[in-house]
């Protein structure tokens, strides 16, 4: 996506494997994160040590803007899901980047405000003790930019650390809205109806 900018100002890069952690709770920030390949997904951890996933970035995807933009430590955990390449662009880097290139501006305006939609979403659903709801409210939010008969590659897991349903009442609950004709089930994938 903004590849050759990145690789025209020859940022500092960096690799990682599975279960690897980028950044944790407290830690200031220093980068953006470009990932060039993997996934990485930004979670928060209960005293219990329970996930609740606040959102999975991916190959070009970035993440990390929102502290760094505002000098704030981190508030989640950054772990990677599968391994990656990072691009790790400081912030006199990133805004100079904001400055020069008028379309990556418009980009993050763009992503922040679908993050600030997704939160405020998964906010109201938390507040939905009605875990049929709260699925397929997240479900149809992650099947948006499907196309039709896509699968939606989301574990069963990944749901229950979104939603903050257990993974039992996920896996009941999806046979439940698919048996219901709400959601559309294939070889036990969700696919986009």
């Amino acid at each position: 996506m903004f590849s050759k900018y990145l690789a025209d100002h020859h940022f500092k890069t960096s690799r990682h494997k599975k279960g690897e952690v980028i950044y944790e709770p407290g830690h200031q920030p220093r980068y953006v994160y470009f990932i060039v390949t993997g996934e990485v997904r930004m979670v928060t951890v209960n005293e219990e040590g329970k996930e609740f996933i606040q959102g999975i970035f991916k190959a070009k995807q970035y993440f990390g803007e929102p502290a760094l933009l505002l000098d704030r430590p981190y508030l989640a955990y950054t772990i990677v899901s599968k391994d990656c390449e990072l691009v790790m662009v400081d912030k006199g880097g990133f805004l100079k980047f904001l400055e020069e290139d008028r379309d990556f501006s418009m980009n993050l305006i763009h992503t922040l405000s679908n993050r600030l939609f997704y939160k405020s979403m998964m906010l109201e659903e938390l507040a939905n003790e009605q875990a049929d709801h709260r699925l397929r409210t997240l479900i149809t939010y992650l099947c948006r930019d499907l196309e039709k008969d896509a699968v939606l590659k989301m574990t069963r897991q990944a749901l229950a650390d979104m939603s903050g349903l257990r993974v039992e009442t996920v896996i009941r609950t999806i046979k439940k809205l698919a048996e219901a004709g709400e959601i559309k089930l294939i070889r036990g994938k969700i696919v986009k109806k």
